[in-house]
Order: C-alpha cells, then sequence, then structure tokens
C-alpha cells in the first residue's frame, strides 16, 4: 500500500524488487515497506464493527439451548457473541469476548480456573450463585460479578430458583493474542465447602467509605467481587443530584477495585451510566473497544454514522476510535447502560486518546 506522502513508503513494484521479495520469503523475511503504511495507519483501524444484539431476537435460542446440550456436556452452556470483524478470534469486539449463558433450577457448571479474567452481568432469573475461591455470591437481576484471573470459580441456580440467563465477558481473544491462556477443570469438579459466610465479600469490601481495618488484601483485582445493583443505582442518583454529568457520556462511575480504586480487575474494567429523562451526549471517540448492556430504559446509540435503537437486556459494541453518542428515549425514565471495557489495558500501556466531535453541535449525521 503505497502513500505519496513524506516519511510514508512510497515504493513502485519493479521486476527486480519482486523477485527481491520472493527471495526474502524463502528466509521467512520481508521488506518492511512492503507493509510499513499497513501496519503503522495514521488512526487506529478497528476490524470490528458496530453490531447491536437484541435480547429479543437472542433469548429464545439461548432457552433452546437447555434441550439440545447438557452443562455436563458443554462444560457451560453459553451463546457468544460474534462481531463480523473478528470472527477469527470469536470476540465481540476488539480483543474481548461475550455471550449469554443459561442455567436451569437445580443445574451446577464444574468449577474450573483460567488465565483470562471474567465477569457476569445477571439478566433475568432468581437463585443464581457464583462461588468464587470458596466465596459464595448470591445473585440477582443487573447484579455484576467478577471471576478474575486464576481463580476457582462455579455457578449454579438454586432448585427453588429460576431459569437465569446472564451475560459473560471475558478477555480470552486478548489472552489468546498474548500466547499466555491456560485452562483447568478442578480436580473434584466442585470446589469444597470453605466455611465463608454467603456473600461475605461484598459484605467486608462493599461498605461506601469504609474499609477494614484488620483486612488485607494484595492481588491486583478487587475483593469485592460482587457489586449489587440497588446501591449502584443509588450511587448514579446521588451522583446526578450533586453534578451536570458529563457532555458525552451523561452520569458515569466506574466500577473500583476498593483497595485502590482503580479498575476492577487487571485487564477488564466496567461502569455503569445514567442517561436523565430525554438526555442526549454528544459524540466522541476514544481508544478502547466497549461492550454496553442496556442495564434499564430505551433509547438509541449513534455508532460510526448509524443509529442502533436499544432496549433493556439489549447489548451493544463500540469499536476502538468509533465516534458514539447516546441518547434516553423516554421525558418521564432514566436510562442505564452497564459497559465492559479493556481500558486498564489501554491505560496501562499509554494508549489511551479521546476526541471531542467539532462538527454539527458534536453530533453525527446519520446514515440514511
Amino acid at each position: 500500500m503505497r502513500e505519496n506522502v513524506i516519511g510514508r513508503a512510497n515504493v513502485e513494484d519493479t521486476p527486480e524488487l519482486m523477485a527481491y521479495y520472493k527471495d526474502l520469503e524463502k528466509y521467512e523475511a520481508g521488506a518492511l515497506w512492503t507493509v510499513a503504511n499497513k501496519i503503522e495507519p495514521w488512526q487506529p483501524q478497528s476490524a470490528s464493527v458496530p453490531v447491536l444484539w437484541r435480547y429479543s431476537d437472542l433469548r429464545e435460542h439461548v432457552l433452546r439451548s437447555v434441550e439440545l446440550v447438557s452443562p455436563e456436556k458443554a462444560g457451560r452452556r453459553v451463546i457468544y457473541l460474534n462481531n463480523p470483524g473478528r470472527r477469527d478470534v470469536s470476540a465481540a469486539v476488539g480483543w474481548l469476548y461475550s455471550g449469554l449463558q443459561v442455567m436451569h433450577p437445580g443445574e451446577v457448571a464444574s468449577a474450573h480456573a483460567h488465565s483470562a479474567s471474567a465477569l457476569r452481568f445477571i439478566m433475568e432469573g432468581a437463585g443464581a450463585y457464583t462461588i468464587v475461591d470458596g466465596h459464595k455470591m448470591t445473585l440477582g437481576a443487573r447484579d455484576f460479578v467478577l471471576t478474575p484471573n486464576g481463580t476457582w470459580h462455579e455457578h449454579g441456580v438454586e432448585g427453588d430458583g429460576s431459569v437465569c440467563i446472564w451475560q459473560d465477558g471475558l478477555d480470552i481473544p486478548l489472552v489468546n493474542a498474548l500466547e499466555a491462556n491456560f485452562f483447568v477443570v478442578h480436580p473434584k469438579i466442585q470446589q469444597e465447602p470453605s466455611g465463608y459466610p454467603v456473600d461475605d465479600m461484598t459484605k467486608t469490601w462493599g461498605n461506601p467509605g469504609l474499609r477494614p481495618a484488620d483486612t488485607r488484601w494484595s492481588k491486583g483485582y478487587s475483593p469485592m467481587f460482587k457489586y449489587e445493583w440497588e446501591p449502584t443505582y443509588e450511587s448514579l442518583r446521588k451522583y446526578a443530584a450533586a453534578t451536570d454529568g458529563s457532555p458525552h457520556d451523561g452520569i458515569l462511575m466506574n466500577y473500583v477495585n476498593p483497595i485502590t480504586g482503580g479498575h476492577v480487575m487487571q485487564t477488564i474494567g466496567a461502569s455503569m451510566q445514567m442517561l436523565r429523562p430525554g438526555e442526549t451526549t454528544k459524540s466522541h471517540r476514544h481508544t478502547g473497544s466497549f461492550i454496553y448492556q442496556v442495564a434499564k430504559g430505551r433509547g438509541y446509540s449513534i455508532i460510526a454514522g448509524k443509529r442502533f435503537e436499544w432496549e433493556e437486556r439489549d447489548i451493544f459494541c463500540v469499536p476502538s476510535w468509533a465516534w458514539h453518542e447516546h441518547g434516553n428515549a423516554s421525558t418521564s425514565e432514566d436510562a442505564c447502560l452497564f459497559c465492559f471495557n479493556d481500558l486498564p489495558v489501554i491505560e496501562g500501556l499509554g494508549l489511551y486518546r479521546e476526541e471531542t466531535y467539532g462538527d454539527n453541535g458534536g453530533h453525527q449525521s446519520v446514515a440514511a
């Protein structure tokens, strides 16, 4: 790919050069100027495309998987979200994976551990639970739970519960790209009872502005494991009463590690944002890949010039460096968007960059 710009590769092919390239191939080598403009773009060129996965379209198919495969045979009964530009790595966007997992009452998935970091966001049902390194957490709709890399974890639904569906989010594509992924099944299939009280990690670490005086935590991920919906939503509403919010994100709050105040895990960050009734945000773009799930309400997002209408439990993605803005379709109810992203990696490597949209009052033109 030639570019007639000073400082960029602009070498014209000749028979002599073509023969030279062939010779280099014999030694598993090549001339940088033949690929330089491709591998060093002027700005990020994401292979991912914006996608909206409608829950109303997927739910029936997710439930049908229960009739077709058992959790014992499948390992985990999940329908994953496949971005057209990232099918080669089974990613929903960038280097992030997402899927919808379903479990019936009484079912338990085997305990396992892996190098990939993971999270769950509960979409519907009652009686679900996760056990992480012996800590059992009960899960309700819109709760957010961590299963950090290297931890033993298993999921299940109590016998008196109901069918549960949740979104899984992992950095599997990233860890695979780094050629660093391991997976191991627990030697006893399920973790043994640990004696920890149920929901002990949230009760210990989830108290606003307070930290246990005699408790130590040295791991790189949050010890809280479960972030409940009700206090999250209450915090958004309190914050909304004290600020005008961001022109690009409305009322935005990050889930944090209570030890460091930073991201919940080393490779995956998460947030919840609220759009007040009738609120529309201005467009911006930034590096990093983002997957959103509608936690509450209905509205729309304009991503790379295309409008996507969403409602509760829908999932959509914003690729890196794609212009995006959001709007609440209701004039009386707020809307909330859960999001997980790869910001810990982007920021940790010094690669974060952001830009605001300067034309048309900060709003994109929508393609017909």
